[in-house]
C-alpha cells in the first residue's frame, strides 16, 4: 500500500520547530483522520500532531525529546490509493540561470584594510598608516599586529570576533550567557580560546536541557529588557473588593477585579497602552488583557479578549477556563498573542512588592501584592481602623508612557477598585 508522510505542522505563526514530548501510537495501529498521535512542545504550549488521513501506522521516525523543524517527516501512514494521491509532493522547477554563491565570512581578526585594484580582480591589503596612533591613557589601544582596535576600558563579553559569534550562533548562546567571561584578548576582548575554556568548564557541572517553555520565557524577557522599563506603585485598600466578592457567584479573585479595572481605565485612555514602533504610536483596536499563570517550568500569559466589554462574571468563567488550559500547557499561540497589557498576581506567593517585566509586544504590566492588615486613619471616626492593604504596581515601557501618565492610570485603577459593584 502507498505511504503518506506524517509531517511537523505549522502549529503557530512564529513556530519554526518543536520538541517531541510523547508518541501515542505504535507501528501497526489503525488510525482515523485528524487523530492526535504525537504531542509536541513549543516555547508557548504543548500541542498535538494529527494524522493527515485514515490508515495504519507504517513507522514512526521521530524520537521523544527530539527537536524537529516545521515540515520534517515524523513517520508514515499506509493509506488507500485515493488518500495517498492527495498527498503526492509536486517537484518544484529548478531555478534558471546561475545561482549566486554564498559570501564567505570574515576571518576571526579583521584588519583595517584598503581595497586596491589589481589586474582583473581586487584584493585587500592592510594599510598600517591608517591604524590610529594614540598616546598612553587614550580610550583605544592598538595591537601592533594590526588588529581592529577596541575600547581599552571594555571588560568581559562586550566585544566578540566573527569566529566567536559564529560559535555562539552554533550553540544558540546570547551575549548575556557569556557576560561572566573575562576576555584574555586585546583590551579584554573575548577570544575563541576563552569561549572554549568557558564551555569546557560548563561540561564539568551538573546540567540538563531547559524545557521549551523555559527557553521561551527567557527569550521573551531578554527581548523585553532591551527597552527602558520603569515601575511605579501605590497602596490600595482591598476591603471594598473583598466585601463585593462575598456577594458574587462565581467569586472572582482580587486579580480579576484589577484586570477589569485596568481594562476600563485603558478604554478611557487608550493612548496609555500604545506601542511605539519607530516614530509611530500604535493603538490596539480592542482592550485585550493577559493574565500571568504559573505553569510547569515557566509562565504562560493567556489573553482575555475585549476585557472592557466583558462583565466580571463572564471574566471569571473565562479566566478559570484559561488557567486550567495554561496549567495543562494546552494554551495555543493564538490564545497568548495580541494583548496590550497584562496582570500578574505575585501576591499569591506572599510578596508585597515586585517589578514584573511586560512582554515584548506589550507596554504595560500591572502587579498585585499580598493583602495584609494595616491600620488606616478614618476621618469619619477619628481613629485608626484595621484595613486590608495591598501594593499595586505598574511596570511600563518608558518610551511610550511617562511617570505622570503611569501614575494617573494607576490612580484611576485604584478609584475603580473602590467601587467594585460598578466593575
Amino acid at each position: 500500500m502507498p505511504q503518506v508522510p506524517i509531517t511537523m505542522p505549522q502549529l503557530g505563526e512564529s513556530m519554526a520547530e518543536a520538541t517531541i514530548v510523547a508518541i501515542k501510537v505504535q507501528p501497526g495501529e489503525k488510525v482515523v483522520a485528524d487523530q492526535e498521535i504525537i504531542e509536541v512542545e513549543t516555547d508557548k504550549a504543548v500541542m498535538g500532531v494529527t494524522t493527515p488521513c485514515p490508515g495504519e501506522i507504517a513507522k514512526i521516525d521521530a524520537e521523544v525529546k527530539g527537536v524537529y523543524s516545521v515540515g520534517a517527516v515524523l513517520g508514515y501512514i499506509e493509506a488507500s490509493e485515493a488518500d495517498a494521491a492527495r498527498f503526492v509532493k509536486q517537484t518544484p522547477e529548478q531555478p534558471q540561470g546561475e545561482v549566486a554563491q554564498e559570501v564567505p565570512g570574515r576571518q576571526e581578526e579583521s584588519a583595517i584594510a584598503t581595497k586596491t585594484q589589481n589586474g582583473s580582480g581586487s584584493h585587500f591589503q592592510v594599510d598600517e598608516t591608517s591604524l590610529p596612533q594614540v598616546a598612553t591613557g587614550s580610550h583605544f589601544q592598538v595591537d601592533q599586529k594590526g588588529v581592529l582596535p577596541v575600547p581599552a576600558g571594555a571588560k568581559g563579553a562586550g566585544y566578540f570576533s566573527p569566529r566567536v559569534k559564529a560559535r555562539m550562533a552554533e550553540l544558540q548562546l546570547t551575549n548575556a550567557d557569556l557576560a561572566s567571561i573575562q576576555g584574555s584578548g586585546n583590551a579584554g576582548r573575548v577570544t575563541i580560546k576563552d569561549l572554549e575554556a568557558f564551555l569546557g568548564g560548563l561540561e564539568k557541572q551538573t546540567a540538563e536541557d531547559a524545557s521549551a517553555i523555559r527557553t521561551g520565557v527567557a527569550d521573551a524577557m531578554r527581548r523585553s529588557w532591551t527597552r527602558p522599563l520603569a515601575t511605579v506603585g501605590v497602596s490600595v485598600c482591598l476591603d471594598p473588593v473583598l466585601d463585593d466578592r462575598k456577594q458574587r457567584d462565581p467569586k472572582p479573585g482580587p486579580a480579576l477585579y484589577v484586570l477589569r479595572a485596568l481594562a476600563l481605565a485603558l478604554a478611557e485612555s487608550p493612548a496609555a497602552a500604545s506601542r511605539l514602533i519607530g516614530g509611530r504610536a500604535l493603538r490596539s483596536e480592542s482592550i485585550d488583557i493577559g493574565v500571568a499563570v504559573e505553569a510547569q517550568d515557566g509562565i504562560m500569559v493567556p489573553v482575555i479578549r475585549n476585557a472592557d466589554k466583558t462583565s466580571l462574571s463572564d471574566l471569571t468563567s473565562r479566566y478559570t477556563e484559561l488557567v486550567e488550559l495554561a496549567r495543562r500547557r494546552r494554551v495555543t499561540a493564538e490564545m497568548t498573542s495580541g494583548g496590550i497589557a497584562s496582570v500578574s498576581n505575585f501576591g499569591t506567593f506572599g510578596l508585597d512588592w515586585g517589578t514584573p517585566i511586560p512582554l515584548p509586544d506589550q507596554t504595560l504590566l500591572v502587579g498585585l501584592g499580598a493583602g495584609k492588615k494595616a491600620p488606616s486613619w478614618s476621618d469619619e471616626k477619628q481613629q485608626f481602623l484595621p484595613t486590608t492593604q495591598a501594593e499595586l504596581t505598574l511596570s511600563f515601557d518608558h518610551r511610550s508612557l511617562d511617570g505622570g501618565g503611569a501614575g494617573r492610570l494607576l490612580q484611576r485603577i485604584v478609584e475603580l477598585l473602590s467601587e467594585p459593584a460598578k466593575l
